[in-house]
C-alpha cells in the first residue's frame, strides 16, 4: 500500500448536502438536536435526568463551587456537542451558535491544568489518582473527544483556541506515555485518543502525535499486560465492580496484541474505535500488517457478527459482542455508538482501498440503526436498537431491562446523543472520496461538489431519489474540460443498474470493478449521468447459523430494513407469518411518519383458539386465518407510542 494514492475524503464545505431526505436531519441536528442538548448539558431538560457536565467543567474552571457529579467521562457529552458545532460551522455560518461555544471554550481553557491536563472527574474528585486506573477511568477516552472537538472547531472556524488547549493535552499525554525510561508502558481502556491523535496529527503535522498513536496500538495486549500490573499498584481497587475490566482483557481488546486479534471481541464501541485508528495508521505508515489485521476484523464483523440493521454488539454484559452467528433480538445491544463506530471504520477502509463493501455496511448502518436512535422530533433517543421488542417483557424481566420500548430524553450515560449529532453533522464526509483521478461516490445523496480533483477543480450537482426511488441524476458543471473517472457504487441490494450519459445507454458490464463503475471520459460543462438502481422488495434471510433468525424473513427495499409494528398489525407479532408467493406493494405514504416507502402483502395470522385455561396441550393444531400486513421503516418505528415490533417473521 502506497500512503500517497490512498483516497481523501472530502472537506465539509466542499459538499452542499440539498438531499430530499438528509437535508431535514441535518436542519433537525442544527435547529433541535444541538439546541437541545446544549440545555440538556446544562440541566435545564425537564424530567430528563440531569448531566451536570457543564457545571462539572464550570467547578474545575473555578467559577462555581460542588462536587462532580455523573459519569466517569462525563466530559465527552461536552466534547461530542462541541465537536458538533465546529462541523456545523464549517458547514454554515451562525453566529449565535459560535459565540456559546466560543464562551464553553473560555471555560475548557480555564479548567485546564497547567501541565496540559483536562479532566473534570479527576481534577474535582481524585486529584491524587491521575493514570492510575486507566483501564476503567476513561482518561485517554475523554482527551480523544476533546481533540476531536479542538480539530473539528479549528476547521470550522480557524479559531485556535481550543485547538492550542488540545495541543497542550496532548503534549501533557505524550510526556506521560511512551517507550522512553521514566514514562508510563499504557493504553486507554476505552480506545479513541488513538484516532484523535491522527486527526490532531493532519491538523498540526506534528509527527510526534501520529507517533504516539501508533505507540498506544502496539503496546495494546502485550505482557506483561499493563490493567493487571496497574491493578495490584492501586490494591485491587475498582471503579466498575460488575464488569471487572483488568481481567476481562477481550472486554477491552487487551487480550493480545493488535495485530494478533483474529476475531471482534468485547465493547464493541471500544472495538470499532480501534480499528478505525488502525485503519487511520495504516493508511498514514503504510503498514501492511497492520491492514491485514483490519481486513481480518472487518470480516469477522460483518460476516459473523452483525445484525441486518448494520448494529454490532449482541450482549447487554459488557455491551459487547459475543461469538460467531450469536445475534438475538430481543435482547439485543446493538448500541447507537457501536454503529457509529462502524461506520467511521467503513470510511477509513474506503480511503484505503475503495471497495463497495464497505460502504454498503456504511449505508446499511446509517440509513437504519443511526438515524433510528433518535425520535423524528430530535428531542428522544435510543441507546439500544434491537430487533424484537415486547414492551411488557422489558418492564418484567431483567434479561430485556435495557431494551427500551420508547425513545429517552436523556441518559446518565449520554454518549449516544451527541454522536448522533456529530455523525449527521458531518455526513458532507462520507459520501464522495477522491483517489488520484477518480471520483468515487460511496452514498448517493443530493448537493453541490466544488472540491479538487489531482490539482484541478472539480464541480457536480448531484440529486437523488433515494432511498425511495433508485434514481440518481449528476451534472458536471465545471467551467472546463476535464478527463477523469467516476466510480459510482453498484449496492449489494440492487440488481439490474443502468447507466445513461447525456441520454444514451452506456453499458457498465466490464467497468465494475470492486463494486465501482468506472465512467472515464472527458467531462463537458452539461453532460449528465442517470444512474438507474431498480428497487424491489427482497426477502432476506439470515446465515443457517444464525439461530434467532431460523425460520424466519426479514424484508429490505433499498438500502431500508423493515419491521412489522404493533400500531399497523395489532398486539402479538410472534402469531403472524409471511406467506410464500403473495406479492409485495410499496407505496409512499407522505403522511405517515414524516413521509415513507410502506410494504403491505396478505400474511397469516395464528388465531388463539379456547385452550381451556391451560398452558400446554398435546399436539393442538393452531388455526390460522389471512392478516393484511404492514411494515415500516426500521428507522422510524417506536415514533407512535409504546407497542411491540418485530424486524424477523416467521415464513
Amino acid at each position: 500500500m502506497n500512503p500517497s494514492i490512498t483516497g481523501k475524503p472530502l472537506q465539509l464545505k466542499q459538499l452542499r448536502i440539498r438531499d430530499s431526505f438528509w437535508s431535514s436531519y441535518i436542519h433537525r441536528v442544527r435547529d433541535v438536536v444541538v439546541p437541545y442538548q446544549w440545555e440538556a448539558l446544562n440541566d435545564r431538560i425537564a424530567g430528563a435526568e440531569p448531566s451536570h457536565a457543564i457545571k462539572n467543567l464550570k467547578i474545575t474552571a473555578g467559577l462555581e463551587q460542588g462536587e462532580f457529579h455523573g459519569m466517569v467521562f462525563q466530559d465527552s457529552d461536552v466534547a461530542k456537542w462541541l465537536e458538533a458545532v465546529g462541523y456545523l460551522l464549517e458547514n454554515e455560518s451562525d453566529p449565535e451558535l459560535e459565540r456559546v461555544a466560543d464562551e464553553l471554550i473560555e471555560i475548557i481553557a480555564a479548567a485546564q491544568m497547567d501541565d496540559g491536563y483536562l479532566n473534570t472527574y479527576f481534577t474535582i474528585k481524585e486529584p491524587n489518582q491521575r493514570w492510575t486506573n486507566l483501564a476503567e477511568c476513561h482518561e485517554l477516552y475523554c482527551a480523544g473527544h476533546w481533540i476531536e472537538a479542538g480539530v473539528a472547531y479549528y476547521q470550522g472556524t480557524g479559531k485556535r483556541k481550543l485547538l492550542d488547549v488540545c495541543c497542550k493535552l496532548a503534549d501533557c499525554i505524550d510526556q506521560t506515555f511512551g517507550p522512553e525510561p521514566g514514562k508510563m508502558i499504557g493504553y486507554d481502556g476505552h480506545q479513541e485518543v488513538e484516532l484523535a491523535l491522527v486527526k490532531l496529527y493532519r491538523a498540526t503535522s506534528n509527527e510526534k502525535y501520529l507517533k504516539l498513536s501508533q505507540f498506544f496500538i502496539d503496546v495494546r495486549g502485550q505482557e506483561p499486560n499493563f490493567y493487571q500490573e496497574q491493578f495490584k499498584q492501586r490494591n485491587g481497587s475498582v471503579h466498575f465492580p460488575f464488569l471487572d475490566i483488568a481481567s476481562n482483557l477481550s472486554y477491552s481488546q487487551a487480550h493480545l496484541p493488535v495485530r494478533l486479534q483474529e476475531t471482534a471481541e468485547g465493547h464493541a464501541v471500544r472495538a470499532v474505535y480501534m480499528y478505525t485508528a488502525m485503519a487511520d495508521i495504516a493508511l498514514e505508515t503504510g503498514d501492511e500488517e497492520l491492514l491485514t489485521a483490519c481486513r481480518r476484523l472487518w470480516s469477522n464483523i460483518v460476516e459473523k457478527r452483525m445484525y441486518i440493521t448494520g448494529s454490532i454488539g449482541s450482549m447487554a454484559h459488557g455491551e459487547s459482542f459475543t461469538l460467531d452467528y450469536d445475534l438475538p433480538n430481543d435482547s439485543a445491544y446493538a448500541e447507537t455508538c457501536a454503529s457509529i463506530g462502524l461506520i467511521l471504520f467503513a470510511q477509513r477502509m474506503l480511503q484505503i482501498e475503495p471497495r463497495s463493501e464497505y460502504a454498503d455496511v456504511l449505508e446499511r448502518a446509517l440509513y437504519n440503526t443511526v438515524i433510528s436512535g433518535m425520535s423524528q422530533d430530535g428531542k428522544r433517543f435510543f441507546y439500544v436498537n434491537p430487533l424484537e421488542v415486547w414492551p411488557d417483557a422489558c418492564e418484567h424481566n431483567h434479561t430485556f431491562s435495557h431494551v427500551k420500548p420508547q425513545r429517552q430524553e436523556w441518559f446518565g450515560c449520554a454518549c449516544c446523543p451527541p454522536n448522533i449529532a456529530r455523525l449527521l453533522a458531518s455526513l458532507n464526509r462520507y459520501v464522495f472520496t477522491v483517489q488520484g483521478r477518480t471520483l468515487y461516490t460511496h452514498l448517493y445523496v443530493g448537493g453541490d461538489l466544488n472540491a479538487e480533483l489531482d490539482g484541478r477543480q472539480l464541480m457536480w450537482k448531484t440529486e437523488s431519489d433515494l432511498p425511495w426511488k433508485g434514481e440518481v441524476r449528476f451534472e458536471y458543471i465545471g467551467q472546463s474540460a476535464d478527463e477523469f473517472t467516476m466510480a459510482l457504487r453498484i449496492p449489494d441490494w440492487c440488481e439490474g443498474a443502468s447507466v445513461k450519459i447525456n441520454g444514451e445507454t452506456v453499458s457498465i458490464e466490464g467497468s465494475i470493478v470492486d463494486g465501482y463503475a468506472r465512467l472515464t471520459r472527458e467531462w463537458q460543462q452539461g453532460d449528465r449521468i442517470e444512474l438507474s438502481l431498480p428497487m424491489t422488495v427482497k426477502r432476506m434471510k439470515a446465515h443457517p447459523s444464525v439461530r434467532a433468525a431460523a425460520g424466519k424473513t426479514a424484508l429490505q427495499r433499498g438500502p431500508i430494513v423493515y419491521c412489522a409494528e404493533e400500531a399497523d398489525n395489532g398486539a402479538d407479532l410472534h402469531l403472524l407469518s409471511l406467506s410464500g408467493g403473495k406479492e409485495f406493494e410499496a407505496r409512499f405514504e407522505p403522511e405517515l411518519l414524516g413521509g415513507v416507502v410502506t410494504i403491505t402483502t396478505t400474511g397469516m395470522r395464528k388465531k388463539q383458539a379456547d385452550w381451556d385455561g391451560r398452558l400446554y396441550h398435546v399436539d393442538k393444531p393452531a388455526e390460522e386465518i389471512p392478516a393484511a400486513l404492514k411494515f415500516i421503516p426500521y428507522y422510524a418505528w417506536a415514533n407512535r407510542g409504546r407497542g411491540e415490533m418485530a424486524v424477523w417473521i416467521k415464513e
